[in-house]
């Protein structure tokens, strides 16, 4: 009996473990589709598989749960024959609201950076697409700079992956068999293959491109290689002394560069810029510069925190907009980026307990 209740027991606190397992979310809705199925399906070897339905009442609603599958995946939403994707990077929630019966060209994205990232991707497409045609993704060289901007910032991101595999209708964005396509396509790689070694994707990638390059040492590119091709967006703004300060002009003198958009009205930004502070008293004497952007509606709130800065500070007025934003595609605040001593835009940080061992890559 003793014995019975034990295993009973055992069994009890593994289903209740099960319960309380953390899981992404996906949620929304789909509006006009009410007593259609709508289908979550995750990528597999094969293809695409489903693994959870939900039948769409009147009011659209639906919501999907499931475990992380311990990489950045892309998933997708099913209705009928129209498919909308998104990413999940780990136990965010995003919201996918469409309406039917094509979710794939009214889908919208939201809740996550990557959603963000993908969203805007997403938009740029569909507005070359809407004046020219599904055959303009293909070959219209202000969208493929666009979408490379947004490729090369963080390069070994879901939304890279998801970008260079992207396809309207039968036309690939990133063509590999174009030479400046493969270049895109290489950075990714070479990224994946650094820092996500163990991805699922990362061979895909390198067999992508590997198949295509024609002559020469059959290796992937460095991924500074791919981002001169890129020019780095200007910002061009006042620091505490009321002197211009230009980003480029910065990037040009040949330092390390930390590329910063915070504001120092949030709650969390004593304690980010002590950690930033670390990062440049450690490797300042090796050649690393901080340019900050403060995004601030209080100006008086800049300057008391800008005094005791020991880096480049300048100050993003409300008058000045959201260009500066935009450009660098940032939806969160603090955003992070680091510029290499070629003036190149190189990677991502999201997290600043990363951004010392990323710095030291680079100097």
């Amino acid at each position: 009996m003793k014995a019975s209740k034990i295993a009973f027991a055992a069994g009890a606190a593994l289903l209740l473990a099960g319960c309380s397992e953390k899981k992404w979310t996906v949620e929304g809705t789909i509006a006009g589709a009410d007593g259609k199925a709508l289908v979550l399906e995750a990528p597999d070897n094969n293809g695409w598989h489903a693994v959870d339905t939900a039948t769409l009442g009147k009011d659209g609603k639906y919501s999907f749960s499931m475990a992380p599958s311990g990489h950045p995946e892309v998933y997708r939403l099913t209705l009928g024959g129209s498919s909308a994707y998104f990413p999940i990077d780990s136990l965010e929630t995003v919201t996918l609201t469409a309406q039917a019966p094509d979710i794939a060209a009214t889908a919208k994205l939201a809740g996550s950076e990557s959603a963000d990232q993908m969203q805007t991707v997403n938009a740029l497409i569909a507005e070359v697409v809407a004046k020219g045609g599904d055959a303009a993704a293909g070959y219209d060289p202000e969208l493929k700079r666009k979408l490379a901007q947004q490729v090369l910032r963080d390069p070994a991101g879901i939304v890279a992956y998801y970008t260079v595999f992207r396809q309207v209708g039968d036309v690939r964005v990133f063509d590999p068999a174009e030479r400046s396509d493969l270049r895109i396509i290489g950075a990714v790689a070479n990224a994946f293959d650094r820092q996500r070694p163990a991805d699922p994707r990362t061979p895909l990638l390198k067999q992508l491109y590997l198949a295509n390059h024609r002559g020469g040492r059959v290796t992937l590119p460095a991924d500074t290689i791919q981002a001169r091709e890129i020019s780095l967006p200007e910002i061009s703004l006042l620091d505490l002394k009321g002197a211009r300060r230009s980003l480029n002009e910065e990037a040009s003198k040949g330092k390390v560069l930390v590329l910063n958009f915070t504001a120092y009205t949030a709650q969390e930004s004593p304690a980010f810029n002590l950690e930033l502070a670390k990062v440049y008293d450690q490797y300042r004497d090796r050649g690393l510069e901080i340019y900050q952007v403060a995004i601030d509606a209080d100006e008086f709130q800049w300057r008391e925190s800008a005094a005791n800065l020991p880096w480049i500070t300048v100050y993003n007025t409300p008058a000045d907009g959201a260009a500066a934003l935009r450009s660098y595609n940032v939806g969160a605040l603090p955003a992070t980026f680091i510029i290499n001593r070629q003036g190149e835009l190189v990677e991502r940080i999201d997290q600043v307990n990363r951004l010392g061992q990323a710095v030291a890559r680079y100097l």
